[in-house]
């Protein structure tokens, strides 16, 4: 009966270090510098990802770039924070993902557009070689504005990512629901 009485104990005691392994590990990150993206994209996704059809690692490595490098929220998203969740105001964050990167931010004559999948699952209606020559080259893509160069879009910055790169962003916004500009 002893026996019984420690094993318990013995296995909580286990338990706890092999917890804190895992935490220590998850604080360290896997080695691999790409599989720590990807995870972490996936992590901070603020809507939930469709993986069907879609290479899960382009992915996260996707949401990574747009969620924690690219700062796509800020412009693609009116509001860009849910109310009560602004962080330049304080608050604790959280992005508004009722209108997640549908565009409709004014920046003066421009507003921002709507970069979630249409009816097609195609981001802001482009495929992969249109939204990859957007990025390389500024051009508006909508035919009604004569391929006019975009004057709030840093693309001068973006042009420099790899086709790899663009590529995931690509696949991350084919995967996050289509959404409406907020009001």
């Amino acid at each position: 009966m002893n026996r019984k009485k420690l094993i318990v104990p013995f296995v909580l005691v286990g338990l706890s270090l092999g917890l804190a392994a895992l935490s220590q590990e998850e604080k360290r990150g896997s080695g691999d510098p790409e599989a720590d993206r990807i995870a972490r994209g996936f992590q901070i996704s603020p809507v939930k990802v469709t993986l069907r059809n879609r290479d899960r690692n382009l992915v996260g490595l996707g949401s990574y770039l747009v969620n924690a490098v690219g700062g796509c929220n800020d412009c693609h998203t009116n509001p860009s924070y849910a109310p009560g969740h602004d962080p330049f105001m304080g608050q604790p964050k959280q992005v508004n993902s009722a209108h997640y990167l549908a565009g409709g931010q004014q920046f003066g004559p421009f507003t921002s557009a709507n970069i979630t999948p249409d009816e097609h699952g195609l981001p802001a209606g482009l495929t992969l070689a249109q939204f990859k020559n957007v990025i390389r080259t500024g051009h508006d893509p909508d035919p009604a504005e004569g391929g006019r160069l975009l004057q709030v879009m840093p693309w001068p910055t973006y042009q420099n990512m790899t086709d790899n790169d663009l590529r995931a962003i690509y696949e991350y916004l084919r995967s996050i629901p289509h959404a409406e500009p907020g009001p």
